[in-house]
């Protein structure tokens, strides 16, 4: 990145240098619920909060804990130190609340319970090209994950929350007047399935995924009282026929596996749609130059850390795997922040 002025600044190496603190700040507030609590009794003090969190620093570093937040714009106040009242931002109000909805906080506890521990090892995975997570002796980290009810758990709402946004984006931006059914392929809590099927009701969907996460997904679609229009599937879609509908759609699926591996479940969700039938990747798509989208480049660092050949992909590569599984024409439809829908039509 370029300096504004006219001669080198250190300002932006020392603001990516640190920017874990700025991280773990955020993280630690989660692990707190801190912003669950403020959503529940806004206008707090900081000593209040303190001691509902029976936390045992100093009120001073706490008050530099809650106007680090301020500062990061997670967090707003009035007034300065004891005399100061926080309440959320009107981001965290919405996306970091436990009690609504719309929270997405569970891919911020993966990454505190998991990610940022395995990332301290960046520089073991690029120098050997081997995973740093849970995952040993060469052991899947998917298999390893879907065996620990706690991992599992937490991997789901981390799923949950990095793709909602995106899923409610989808299911109101593209045109499914012509779709009647729908496949979400590896559907995890089924999400998406529940978001399309609300915004269609001449819908019924299917979240197929492996048989530990079938409970997960009937408890969710019970709270959405859609037991009539979304099901939930057992099913590996590697050893199993994609179950058939008129659009398939694999959410942050893909890019957990190597080239052939991808060309390989594009062709299934192939064979399982009719003539016309649409299959769709919801991803964090790498822009064609490579260095606009560096949340994209960043998660495809973490699948070096998380599995054995995943990576992150541009539209371009998604046209030239979905030619060779047969797919006459593609789409990039953007949706929320450097997540885009690639869409491939049959």
């Amino acid at each position: 990145m370029e300096s504004s002025s006219n001669h080198p600044t250190p300002e932006h190496i020392l603001k990516i240098g640190s920017g874990f603190m700025a991280c773990k700040a955020l993280l630690t507030a989660v692990k707190f619920q801190l912003f669950t609590k403020l959503a529940a009794h806004p206008d707090q003090t900081a000593l209040g909060l303190k001691k509902q969190l029976d936390l045992k620093c100093s009120d001073r570093h706490f008050y530099d804990f809650m106007d680090a937040l301020t500062g990061l714009g997670f967090l707003q106040r009035t007034g300065l130190l004891e005399n100061a009242l926080y309440a959320n931002s009107p981001d965290t109000e919405v996306f970091l609340d436990k009690n609504k909805p719309t929270y997405i906080g569970g891919i911020l506890e993966m990454m505190d319970a998991r990610l940022y521990g395995f990332w301290d090892n960046l520089d073991v995975g690029l120098k050997s090209g081997k995973p740093q997570n849970e995952a040993v002796h060469g052991v899947n980290i998917f298999e390893e994950i879907y065996q620990d009810p706690f991992l599992l758990e937490n991997f789901v709402n981390g799923m949950t929350g990095v793709q909602l946004g995106n899923f409610m984006a989808f299911a109101k931006q593209f045109d499914f007047s012509n779709i009647n059914t729908l496949t979400d392929a590896g559907g995890s809590a089924g999400y998406l399935s529940l978001l399309v099927a609300q915004e269609n009701p001449h819908m019924t969907c299917t979240s197929f995924d492996l048989p530990p996460v079938g409970p997960i997904t009937r408890s969710t679609i019970k709270k959405f009282h859609l037991e009539d229009r979304v099901k939930s599937m057992d099913g590996n879609f590697f050893e199993d026929p994609i179950p058939s509908a008129d659009m398939i759609v694999m959410g942050n699926i893909l890019h957990d596996w190597n080239e052939e591996e991808k060309i390989s479940l594009m062709k299934k969700a192939y064979a399982s749609l009719p003539e016309g039938g649409v299959f769709v990747a919801i991803e964090n798509i790498i822009d064609q130059e490579r260095k606009q989208n560096v949340f994209g480049l960043l998660m495809s660092l973490n699948m070096l850390i998380e599995t054995e050949g995943g990576f992150d992909y541009t539209f371009s590569d998604f046209c030239t795997w979905g030619e060779k599984a047969g797919f006459k024409s593609f789409n990039l439809m953007p949706l929320e922040g450097p997540a885009s829908a690639a869409i491939a039509y049959k």
